[in-house]
């Protein structure tokens, strides 16, 4: 479904002739430092300084903010998830990331995407910043050790992450010239890279047109779409499916689009705590007209406390902590129950995220 842009302006006037002289006019405008998507004078994809549809400096954003103009989109007339709100929104309270900056690059939207997997945005935010201080290109990373990504990992837990995200990156150098592919399917062929990973970096990096649906996307299309509250599960093909199709046809659009609606299922139509006060689509809400009909959970929550998951921690913290390789006997005193924590080292060694030494000691990977 195309939806159209333009704004409320000059209403006496047809639907298509204020888009025609939305077109015209911006072909007339250049924004310095980036030309807008959809004047034919430079693609999505230019070289750097790195255009990011999601950067509040470059893409299409909400209103073009040129001065002495504003033009407002128009209301979608159909579905829950209003593209003219949800932009609206996602311009006036839309958090300023670091990967959401022109300066982070394909690069930096896929080290971010790796580290956002199951960890709240509030952990990742110092370690983003170092590693991509210490490692700005795929080919620096690539160049040092796993070891080194694991130790710069630090708490941000499941470390295997940082194992595939240095995989990923010497992939990147050695098959496609140390330049982030743009493409799903070759996103997909890199070490750690899902589906989801894959269209999140090909929508937010490059502005493709792909749905992308995590957790808080997913709730908000159960919420506010199919009027039922989400469960956590995985996303689906018909979660994909279906958002595609409520995607705006121009593919810069979509994806600020995308990155709307996950903005709002995370700070505001959140799980446990939803302010339906300050939705900006709470008027078409399916979810809020049914009367909030609670979800039925699917799974328990996972523990912490006495799980291999910390066993596994306390070694890892050992291994990061240390510029040597670890003895057996601090290794033995990091947790109490033998059997666990011999059946954590074996995992560790399987998952590549420890080497064993002939001494019965252990060191990160080399």
């Amino acid at each position: 479904m195309h939806h159209d842009l333009d704004g409320s302006l000059d209403k006496g006037r047809s639907r298509v002739s204020r888009a025609e002289r939305r077109r015209i006019r911006m072909s007339q405008v250049k924004v310095p430092g980036h030309d807008l998507p959809g004047t034919g004078s430079t693609p999505a994809r230019s070289p750097l300084p790195h255009w990011n549809p999601l950067s509040r400096k470059g893409g299409l954003p909400l209103s073009t903010r040129i001065p002495g103009t504003f033009v407002e989109p128009v209301d979608s007339g159909g579905h829950a998830l209003e593209p003219s709100r949800l932009l609206r929104f996602f311009a006036e309270r839309g958090r300023d990331l670091p990967w959401r900056r022109a300066d982070a690059g394909p690069w930096g939207v896929l080290v971010s995407e790796f580290m956002l997997q199951q960890t709240p945005v509030v952990r990742v935010l110092p370690v983003f910043a170092s590693w991509m201080q210490r490692w700005p290109r795929p080919s620096d990373l690539a160049a040092d050790s796993p070891g080194d990504a694991v130790r710069e990992w630090g708490r941000l837990g499941y470390p295997r992450r940082a194992l595939r995200l240095h995989a990923a990156a010497t992939s990147i150098t050695n098959e496609y010239g140390d330049q982030v592919p743009a493409g799903v399917p070759e996103l997909q062929s890199l070490p750690g890279v899902g589906e989801y990973t894959a269209r999140a970096v090909a929508a937010f990096a490059f502005g493709a047109r792909t749905p992308v649906v995590d957790t808080n996307v997913r709730r908000v299309l159960s919420r506010a779409v199919r009027g039922s509250d989400s469960v956590r599960e995985p996303a689906t093909r018909s979660d994909r499916r279906e958002l595609e199709q409520l995607l705006p046809a121009d593919p810069s659009t979509a994806a600020r689009f995308s990155a709307a609606v996950m903005e709002l299922g995370a700070i505001v139509c959140t799980a446990a705590r939803p302010v339906c006060g300050q939705c900006p689509i709470a008027g078409r809400c399916a979810w809020r007209a049914a009367g909030y009909p609670a979800a039925t959970p699917k799974r328990a929550v996972q523990t912490w406390n006495g799980t291999d998951r910390q066993a596994r921690g306390r070694i890892m913290a050992l291994l990061r902590d240390a510029d040597r390789p670890v003895p057996r006997t601090a290794i033995d005193l990091a947790w109490p129950d033998p059997a666990q924590r011999l059946r954590c080292i074996d995992s560790l060694l399987i998952d590549g995220l420890a080497i064993a030494l002939p001494d019965g000691g252990l060191s990160l990977p080399t």
